[in-house]
């Protein structure tokens, strides 16, 4: 009997392994890596490029990163999966570095996108303004005009149609959707960006402190995206400047209802909310700039020592000359 109720045990426990293992299979049919949209080292393939990316303007491709603008003045890099997204429900993880020499003035920043067009250098952090679909702008510019109630580095959200121009002096604060604070300049480790689109809602999370636990930064309801589009990264240095380092980029397709993801390919971006428009001085296109003011009281300082030096050697001069008539 002792044989035999063992042997009841083992098959039970069979079974029940078995139903276990199917059931598991079968909830991580649509929660997986998407390779075709994902970036991890080795970058380079054996014919030297980057297999199904694309790189634009400035970008350096190293062992250990892709720098998308040096820490140099007036740069524009960027890199673009060259596969449409033909999944409903993703998230994507971007793992980067910004880092530079400025201590108080730096910039502009980096985006990470998902949009229709790809590969077109532009004034919005290294792309094309008048985008249709989706931007994550980490903008590190800390020399804004104007008032706002909030510090740099920041990250916001934009939807666009094409029809929207995000406005660099305004902080982009009239067409934002949500943002938040976030130091992740001249970290010593690695910082990490998550951005979750599921069901019309977008979800962005940060960790920024080593510590491998995702902090919310924003979530926005009612986001409608097509299918279809390309997700890219660019970044962009001004007057000012950063290095902007992308070290992995790596594309979830997440579980959700069964949905025919062709049926959203002709939707239109768009959001049913925004966030509420912060206060803004125009900027007059004639004003300094504070790098500008920089360089000018430098050259003053410069003309003053030189001043003085040539007085001092004038000095000398005729003092050696009141020697030899003596």
């Amino acid at each position: 009997m002792a044989s035999l109720s063992v042997g009841i045990e083992c098959c039970l426990f069979t079974l029940l392994l078995t139903i276990f293992s199917t059931v598991l299979g079968e909830w991580n049919t649509k929660d997986y890596l998407k390779r075709e949209h994902t970036l991890v080292k080795p970058y380079l393939g054996p014919s030297m490029n980057i297999p199904l990316w694309d790189i634009t303007g400035s970008t350096m491709i190293t062992n250990n990163y892709i720098r998308l603008t040096s820490d140099h003045q007036s740069k524009q890099g960027g890199i673009w999966n060259s596969q449409p997204v033909l999944v409903r429900n993703w998230e994507l993880h971007v793992q980067f570095k910004v880092h530079g020499a400025g201590r108080t003035l730096y910039g502009d920043g980096f985006s990470i996108w998902y949009t229709r067009d790809r590969m077109e250098l532009g004034p919005v952090f290294g792309n094309r303004d008048y985008f249709s679909g989706l931007a994550i702008f980490l903008d590190t510019y800390s020399n804004h005009n104007g008032p706002h109630n909030h510090a740099h580095p920041y990250i916001s959200a934009m939807v666009n149609n094409g029809s929207l121009s995000y406005d660099h002096d305004a902080d982009g604060t009239h067409t934002e959707l949500s943002g938040c604070e976030a130091q992740f300049r001249n970290k010593d480790h690695d910082t990490h960006i998550s951005i979750r689109y599921i069901d019309g809602i977008l979800f962005v999370y940060i960790d920024i402190d080593n510590k491998n636990v995702w902090k919310e930064c924003f979530t926005v309801k009612g986001v409608h995206l097509p299918t279809g589009y390309y997700v890219g990264v660019s970044a962009a240095t001004g007057e000012l400047a950063d290095n902007h380092d992308i070290l992995s980029v790596k594309f979830y397709e997440l579980e959700a209802p069964e949905v025919d993801a062709e049926n959203f390919k002709d939707v239109v971006p768009s959001a049913d909310f925004s966030a509420q428009p912060r206060d803004h001085v125009a900027v007059n296109p004639s004003s300094w700039s504070a790098w500008k003011i920089i360089t000018l009281i430098i050259i003053v300082i410069g003309f003053v020592i030189g001043a003085f030096v040539l007085i001092y050697a004038y000095q000398k001069h005729q003092e050696g000359k009141r020697k030899r008539f003596y």
